[in-house]
């Protein structure tokens, strides 16, 4: 094998090689064209003219190789001082830069690969610290009222019940946290079909204003829906989009925390989809929070939101929903002025739209019917 490596023909020094042979051989034969002497025509110097050039073209072959190889060896050596030892320690003497640069993208494959098991392995401990974290609460809870009742406080039934409402709702956290974490691992797993129809936006908006009027009530909210038509059909999973709209300003209506708080939700008619947003003028989220409140159990303000009950699941399903949908959604928000959520839903295919220009203010305690 080596001493066929060593046999190897490097076509630019023999291109180098050929062209300076020509170059020789054409002034000497101009200089053969216009002189005079007989002999320089003769067939004795033609024939030492072939062999010199030959002999001029194998050693000029040997001497560009010669300098080829020293330029190499010394920038290869350069090079492979500054590299890990496990990657040269098995290195011969004859190594070339094509063979150094397979090693160099072996090696770079390799730490490619190693940094993503490490971040995967990151992901793997943050996602089981955050499920047993969220899972821990519940149940300690639990735990503690199970044990208070065991020590005489069932007797009273004033403690009684209280504890028990407690436990159901722990239990009841506990269950929504497992079918959330159920839900975005089915959507992950492409196992969730959606069931998609034609249905007036508006209108379930409407009807999520009735669900939650109790928890805005109770924050003094108003809900308000902004929309350029009385009716905008779109084409997706009713279900899924309710759970979308209930995501996002149950979201809002948690983290009100001022005076004439207020959600507007905007329907309005583009090209090819219903363009649909939902702002509050709450707390808002600072800017290095932004990028990561669609991951899993994340929290912008971590004891309130436990407070309020919630899994820190509710985001990272809208997301996982509306890919289902191919559509996304972003986020807009000013830290202490408020939150713009918004997302597109795809028109009905048969569509006989009913333009209107004025734009339509409807109160949450006007709802359309």
């Amino acid at each position: 094998m080596r001493f066929r490596n060593s046999l190897k023909i490097n076509w630019l020094s023999v291109t180098a090689s050929f062209l300076l042979v020509g170059v020789v051989g054409g002034v000497v034969l101009l200089f053969e064209f216009y002189t005079d002497d007989v002999y320089f025509k003769t067939k004795d110097f033609n024939y030492f003219l072939i062999f010199t050039l030959w002999f001029v073209f194998i050693l000029n072959y040997f001497v560009l190789e010669f300098l080829f190889s020293f330029y190499s060896k010394n920038q290869i050596r350069r090079i492979t001082n500054i590299l890990p030892e496990d990657i040269i320690h098995d290195f011969d003497t004859d190594i070339g830069f094509k063979e150094l640069g397979e090693k160099v993208h072996e090696m770079n494959q390799k730490n490619a690969e190693i940094d993503m098991m490490k971040e995967m392995e990151d992901y793997r401990k943050e996602y089981i610290g955050n499920v047993s974290h969220e899972l821990k609460t519940p149940l300690f809870s639990i735990q503690g009222y199970i044990e208070t009742l065991r020590e005489g406080g069932v007797e009273d039934l004033n403690i009684r019940d209280k504890y028990l409402e407690r436990i159901d709702k722990s239990v009841e956290r506990l269950l929504n946290i497992v079918k959330d974490l159920d839900m975005i691992n089915r959507f992950e797993a492409g196992q969730i079909e959606l069931k998609y129809s034609t249905f007036d936006i508006n209108y379930l908006i409407q009807e999520v204003f009735d669900l939650l009027e109790m928890d805005a009530e109770k924050h003094s909210m108003t809900m308000q829906l902004q929309t350029t038509q009385s009716q905008l059909f779109v084409f997706a999973d009713k279900q899924r989009i309710s759970q979308v709209l209930i995501n996002l300003i149950s979201n809002a209506v948690k983290y009100a925390n001022r005076e004439e708080a207020q959600i507007i939700v905007s329907t309005r008619e583009g090209m090819k989809s219903i363009h649909i947003s939902v702002e509050d003028n709450g707390m808002g989220i600072k800017p290095e929070n932004l990028p990561r409140i669609f991951e899993r159990f994340y929290r912008v303000e971590s004891s309130r939101n436990r407070k309020e009950g919630g899994s820190g699941l509710g985001l990272a399903i809208v997301k996982h929903i509306m890919e289902a949908h191919k559509q996304s959604i972003s986020v807009e928000s000013v830290y202490l002025s408020g939150t713009k959520f918004k997302f597109k839903l795809s028109k009905p295919f048969l569509e006989k739209s009913k333009r209107t220009n004025p734009l339509l203010y409807i109160d949450r305690h006007q709802p359309m019917r």
